[in-house]
């Protein structure tokens, strides 16, 4: 089973870049596909791979910031190649 994710992160800290930086690149280092905008990030994969990463880098940031917010939205299915109709 696929999903897709989309994860917004908020460290609640004044040096706030170094810590998103770090996290994207532990995602794309992945080799699952991962797609950046600026006000969010997406990870498409299978279940079990995107989770795990997830677990795994979420912790890592976590433990590198003081305090910070993370939103996450999961799709069940890959949605990596919608493209807007309208």
């Amino acid at each position: 089973m696929n999903i897709s994710v989309e994860l917004t992160l908020s460290p609640l800290q004044d040096d706030f870049e170094p810590p998103v930086i770090a996290f994207i690149k532990a995602l794309r280092a992945s080799g699952l596909k991962v797609v950046e905008n600026p006000l969010s990030t997406q990870v498409f994969g299978p279940y079990d791979q995107v989770m795990t990463l997830l677990q795994t880098e979420l912790k890592e940031v976590f433990e590198s910031i003081d305090h910070g917010l993370l939103y996450m939205k999961i799709v069940k299915s890959d949605r990596s190649d919608y493209e807007p109709h309208f």
